[in-house]
């Protein structure tokens, strides 16, 4: 049985990646990103170049994407050239691997089926770009269970898979997860801070730890890039502190009491209003470690 076409739209540190591992698992590729530069390292690794995502739409079985901001999932989706200006296209599924509010999400599917009968999947995922890359993905996926039972093959080559309940149900899961994942950055940057004020060696902390309770599989990765203050992005600051504005606001929704997350709300605000939105999540040790 051939494999389906895949799409992807938005070419960036996750989304080149994805492209690469999709190649590498013998897949056809239709990618687009609306910064033209960006498609060139796509097509280098055999991508072909759509136009517009209603382009990539109708050249391809399934589109996926993975992009910064809730308002480029809506240009994607019902903007110009959009999937809904693709016309109908039964059987074809979207997959939205960004992090965007569950409300949009839910207005977005039901728009771009109505319009075209494509089903919206949202499966935002946790592992950066090396997971994807080795193929380790967490992925956290809502929707029908026909256009889930479509995508799973094709998924399971990215990671861990997991059907987590209707539409908008991944956007759920993934605030859990970056309740989890961000306010342990937070979390590490203090511990760092407090192993280089006793004169510890924060290398052999995360080996220490290992047995106990404290590891983890983020815990070597964190320190060793905050050990030797790398703050090369694999996901900007500037996108932690969006997606803690988004939980913030869902937990306010539900009157849900979340003060870890509140307090690595205003850490990373301070980071990016010191003009380090550039740089690596980690980079929020730099608030902890001045004098």
């Amino acid at each position: 049985m051939s494999k389906p076409i895949v799409g992807f739209i938005g070419l960036g540190l996750m989304g080149i990646r994805f492209v690469e591992r999709y190649r590498t698992q013998g897949y056809q590729i239709v990618g687009f990103d609306v910064q033209a530069d960006k498609m060139r390292p796509a097509e280098a690794l055999g991508a072909e170049a759509g136009t517009s995502p209603a382009d990539v739409m109708r050249r391809a079985d399934i589109v996926g994407c993975s992009v910064t901001t809730p308002q480029n999932v809506t240009d994607i989706v019902s903007g110009v050239d959009g999937l809904i200006s693709a016309g109908e296209q039964p059987g074809k599924v979207f997959v939205d691997h960004s992090t965007t509010p569950i409300e949009l999400t839910t207005e977005l599917g039901a728009a771009l089926f109505a319009a075209t009968g494509i089903e919206f999947i949202d499966a935002p995922v946790s592992g950066g770009p090396a997971a994807v890359t080795s193929g380790t993905l967490a992925i956290m996926a809502g929707g029908a269970d026909a256009a889930i039972d479509t995508v799973a093959p094709v998924m399971a080559d990215l990671g861990t898979f997991t059907h987590m309940g209707a539409l908008g149900a991944g956007q759920a899961t993934k605030l859990i997860n970056q309740t989890l994942v961000l306010t342990n950055y937070c979390v590490m940057a203090e511990a760092v801070n407090l192993a280089e004020r006793y004169g510890v060696d924060v290398a052999k902390v995360p080996e220490a730890l290992a047995s106990g309770h404290a590891g983890s599989n983020l815990l070597p990765v964190l320190f060793e890039r905050m050990n030797a203050r790398d703050w090369a992005p694999r996901g900007y600051a500037r996108q932690v502190l969006k997606d803690l504005e988004m939980l913030n606001d869902a937990a306010h929704a539900k009157n849900a009491a979340m003060p870890m997350s509140a307090q690595a709300l205003t850490l990373y605000r301070m980071l990016i209003a010191q003009g380090k939105g550039e740089l690596d999540g980690a980079a929020v040790l730099e608030l902890l470690s001045e004098d």
